[in-house]
Formats: structure tokens, C-alpha cells, sequence
């Protein structure tokens, strides 16, 4: 037993300055060059430290470990296990931090794991329609129908033009795509509707030759268009945050990026835009600066019908700037509209205005007169009389693709979805009987 260098007063004089900067490995200062597991001893000047004993066979040595004889291999053992039987509580103490560090860093690596897994089952799931293989098996042309011409153009100018938007790279439209497009160019013959596709090839370049892109180019007041988001984004306040978007990994960059489009577009030209998840019932060229209620909390951009330059989009792309978060589910779309419309009307609750400083909110039956909880009754038969009934009050049906997509039903059923195709977009229809 000694006195060990851990005691100020036992230290040297060119020792003073560098206990003072020794930590031990619990986090404490060790007043001297002690070891960790004479913390305890060392934390009170004047106590004697006690050093390891010393092996068997070993040879005193005052700095360092002591040096070993040949004797050590065989008594070293019962020493050592002695000297483990009294491990200190400083040494317990690093095993269970070191195994609590252990814990967290494998919450965390799991839980990123558990998030990684659920964002690609979504887009497996449903960010990627399913049923594609359904085109395999198509023809890439069709003759066109014999269409009725369009009537000639009416005195009154024609204040909307309609506008659909594929933000991904995607060029073949499904049959719901498709049935979307007719619906609108039917349901308007005196308007042009443009189909704004990004994975088209921009210049004069012709357009790929698929089954959907052929039977819309039959009809005269559809235009199918390639898609600039770039130059869409140029000279509003969009523009900054569509250079960054590409520089990042977001869960829900496609649906943002398409939340954003239908904003810049209403801005900067104005007019009707529609999800391509639509059946057009009727004309809806009568409304303007309005949007729909998807339920009582919440409206929905889906549907939006706005005259050019109107400071309510403008307020929706600075809101959706200000407020960006690109990591929550409808938070710059639906969620957005909803708050800036509150805002816009100095309200707390949908249920307060439906209409204020010339913005007007639709109720659901306008446009989502079945819930998408309940998306499934698309896909039930349901009488000529019922349908009737249901749609009364309906300019558009909302079919809430992304849960009903690759659900499959007979084109000849009383499903409500094939009765809606039969009435509504009956060339399409006439192309689902023929080939699926």
C-alpha cells in the first residue's frame, strides 16, 4: 500500500497542471494520472490510492503495467479472477451506459428502418398504379370513333380552358385516365382541354404511340401537351422551391410536386383543373374563384376553378413556401387550401363561411359525394334509379384513384363506376369491352 500520484499533494511539480485536465472515464475529473477505477479515491485529496494488485511473477514498475515473469501463467489466473470478483461500480457503470448507447442507437437504426419499409410498401402500394400489365395485351392505335362535331363556337368567349396534369414520367393514361379526359371534352365541347404530360419530349417531337394517348387525340378540343415545370414555376414564388426539390429525398415529392403545378397553373392562366381521377357529368363552365368541401374539416384541390392572377392563389403558393412540409400527407394540399381559405375569410371553422370576398366553397356532394372511406361502393351495382339519386346534386364524381386503382370489375356490370363509363365517357367504355 502507497500513496499514489492521484493526491495534489504527492504530485510533482511538473504534475500540478496536468491533473487538472485528467477526466476519467465516468465523466469526472481524477486528480492526477489515476486510473478510472481509483476515481473515488482520487475525488478526495489525502486518501491513499490503491493500485491493482500486483500479478504474481510481476516485477515493480512505477508508471505503466507492471512487467511480467515467468511465473505469470501459471498463477496469474486465480489473481485475476480475484480482481474480477470486486469489479468497482465505476466499471459497472460504464457497461451499463455503454449498454443503454447500445439500446438507442438500435431504437433509432430500427425505427428509420421501420420507416424506410412503410414509405416504399406506399409507393408499391399505391403510389404506382397498379394493373399496368392490363396495356400489354393493347393495341397502340385505334381508329377514331365517329365523334359529333363540335358545335360552332358560342358568341360568349370561353372564360375556362380545362386542364389535366401527369407530374410523373408516365405516358400511357389508364382507363380512368382516359375516361377523365372524354368525360371533360364532351362535357365541353366549346372549350379546349389540355392534357399537360411531363414524361412527353417537348419540341415538335411526336407523341408515343399508347392506346390512351391515341383515343384522346380523336377528340377536336383536346390538346395533349408536354409539361414544363420549370418554366410553369418561373416568376412566381414557387420557383426557389422547385430548383431545391430536386437536391432532396421526400416520401411525397410527386403529389407535392403536382400540388404545386395545379396552383401555378390556375395562377398563371387561369381556368378549370381536375384530378385525372374524374368522371365529368356536367358543363361547369358557370363556376369560377371556387373549390370543393371534401368533408366538414377539410376542403379539397382536386377541383379548382379560378380566373387568372387571383390573389387567393397567390396567397397558396406563399403559404405554400412559408409553411413547407413535404414530410405530411396532404399538408400542401387539401390541408393548405383549408387553411388558407381560413385565413382568406378570417374564419376557425369551415362551418362558419362557405363564401367570402368572392371565393366560393362547394358542399361534397358537388364533387366527392362518396367518401373515400367508402370508396369501395364504386365497385357495387347499384340501380339506374339510385345512381340517379346519388349524382343529383354532382358536377363531378371524385373516384379517389389512389385507393380504388387496380381494382378491376366488369365493363358490362351495374357496377356504379361502368355505369358512369357507359354514360359519361362511352368511347373508353366501348375500348374496355373490346379488349379487357
Amino acid at each position: 500500500m502507497f500513496k499514489a500520484t492521484c493526491d495534489p499533494r504527492v504530485v510533482g511539480p511538473g504534475m500540478r497542471d496536468s491533473w487538472r485536465r485528467w477526466i476519467c472515464g465516468c465523466r469526472e475529473r481524477v486528480e492526477g494520472p489515476c486510473p478510472c477505477w481509483q476515481r473515488r479515491l482520487a475525488a478526495e485529496p489525502g486518501r491513499v490510492c490503491r493500485r491493482p494488485a500486483r500479478l504474481p511473477g510481476s516485477l515493480p514498475h512505477r508508471h505503466g503495467p507492471p512487467r511480467l515473469s515467468s511465473q505469470f501463467l501459471l498463477e496469474a489466473p486465480g489473481v485475476i479472477w480475484g480482481t474480477m470478483s470486486r469489479t468497482p461500480n465505476c466499471l459497472l457503470q460504464l457497461l451499463w451506459g455503454a449498454s443503454r448507447q447500445r439500446v438507442y442507437t438500435l431504437f433509432i437504426i430500427g425505427f428509420k428502418f421501420i420507416f424506410f419499409v412503410s414509405v416504399m410498401i406506399y409507393w408499391h402500394i399505391l403510389g404506382e398504379p397498379r394493373g399496368q400489365g392490363q396495356f400489354f395485351n393493347l393495341p397502340v392505335d385505334i381508329a377514331c370513333p365517329r365523334l359529333v362535331p363540335p358545335p360552332p363556337p358560342s358568341s360568349t368567349p370561353a372564360l375556362h380552358n380545362i386542364f389535366f396534369l401527369e407530374t410523373s414520367d408516365r405516358t400511357n393514361p389508364n382507363f380512368l385516365f382516359m375516361c377523365s379526359v372524354e368525360s371533360a371534352a364532351r362535357a365541353h365541347p366549346e372549350s379546349r382541354v389540355e392534357v399537360l404530360m411531363k414524361g412527353l419530349p417537348g419540341g415538335n417531337a411526336s407523341l408515343p404511340r399508347h392506346l390512351g394517348l391515341s383515343l384522346l387525340s380523336c377528340f377536336p378540343n383536346v390538346r395533349i401537351l408536354p409539361l414544363d415545370l420549370e418554366g410553369l414555376f418561373r416568376d412566381t414564388p414557387l420557383a426557389a422551391w422547385h430548383e431545391a426539390a430536386w437536391r432532396r429525398w421526400e416520401p411525397y415529392l410527386l403529389p407535392v410536386l403536382s400540388d404545386a403545378a395545379r396552383i401555378a397553373l390556375m395562377w398563371k392562366f387561369g381556368g378549370i383543373y381536375l384530378d385525372t381521377d374524374f368522371v365529368v357529368l356536367k358543363n361547369l363552365r358557370n363556376l369560377t374563384n371556387v373549390l370543393g368541401t371534401q368533408s366538414r374539416y377539410v376542403l379539397n384541390g382536386a377541383f379548382l376553378a379560378f380566373e387568372r392572377q387571383h390573389e387567393f392563389m397567390a396567397l397558396c403558393m406563399r403559404d405554400f413556401v412559408a409553411h413547407y412540409n413535404g414530410w405530411i400527407w396532404g399538408h400542401q394540399g387539401p390541408q393548405l387550401l383549408t387553411r388558407v381559405f381560413k385565413k382568406w375569410c378570417g374564419i376557425r371553422s369551415l362551418d362558419e363561411s362557405h363564401a367570402c370576398r368572392g371565393v366560393t366553397t362547394l358542399p361534397p356532394e358537388a364533387f366527392y359525394p362518396i367518401p373515400w372511406q367508402n370508396w369501395k361502393k364504386y365497385f357495387e351495382d347499384v340501380s339506374p334509379e339510385e345512381l340517379s339519386r346519388l349524382l343529383n346534386a354532382t358536377y363531378a364524381v371524385h373516384v379517389w384513384n389512389k385507393k380504388s386503382q387496380g381494382t378491376r370489375f366488369e365493363a358490362t356490370s351495374r357496377a356504379l363506376l361502368a355505369q358512369l363509363h357507359a354514360r359519361y365517357c362511352p368511347t373508353t367504355h366501348e375500348v374496355m369491352k373490346m379488349y379487357l
